[in-house]
């Protein structure tokens, strides 16, 4: 309905209009597309986040993930793995513990392992997260970069762009110290680590 004022008119909404009722507002979010806390694209393929939720799911369905790399010791929320079940995604869990004190160490076998699943092309389209998708995914991530030969200056921007003010230096120094060589000889994807002749 329009009401004239003065030289122009103003818009309202009909008497008839009414406000949308909780049955709609829940249809539009299972249409929306919300990605998981701190969701990138690490490389084709290969996505990282912060742990998704249930507003998350149809946006993770829409990339068609075949695999996800779970970083946490808590066992897997059953609304998630039942999401996992729907859709064919397979989980693989490498419980790693987040505390900040000094004396926790990431484990460097655990790390290894995680890499081995992301090298492994059949299970992409794969995501990677652990809580807040900061330090165990960072870590991880920075594992892969370093495989990719990026030079430490870039791989710790990336780091500390997604640690934020959280960002450690324990973590870093394990990507920087962290030995490939046990790795390196898997093959590999990703289109950052394609040499061009």
């Amino acid at each position: 309905m329009k009401i004239a004022n003065g030289d122009r008119e103003v818009c309202v909404a009909s008497p008839a209009a009414k406000a949308p009722s909780v049955g709609d507002e829940k249809e539009r979010e299972a249409d929306a597309f919300v990605p998981p806390l701190n969701f990138a694209m690490v490389d084709n393929g290969v996505f990282r986040s912060g742990f998704p939720h249930s507003a998350n799911f149809s946006f993770l369905k829409s990339l068609g993930l075949r695999s996800v790399i779970y970083l946490c010791p808590e066992p897997y929320p059953e609304e998630n793995e039942e999401f996992l079940k729907e859709n064919g995604i397979r989980l693989f869990q490498f419980g790693m513990d987040g505390s900040q004190e000094h004396f926790v160490k990431i484990p460097e076998h655990a790390i290894r392992e995680a890499l081995k699943v992301v090298l492994d092309v059949r299970n992409h389209p794969l995501l990677i997260h652990c809580k807040r998708g900061k330090h165990r995914t960072g870590c991880l991530v920075g594992c892969v970069r370093r495989l990719q030969k990026w030079c430490l200056t870039s791989i710790f921007d990336e780091y500390q762009r997604f640690a934020a003010a959280k960002a450690r230096v324990s973590d870093q120094r394990f990507i920087e110290l962290f030995d490939i060589s046990s790795v390196e000889h898997l093959p590999m994807s990703f289109s950052c680590s394609k040499r061009i002749v």
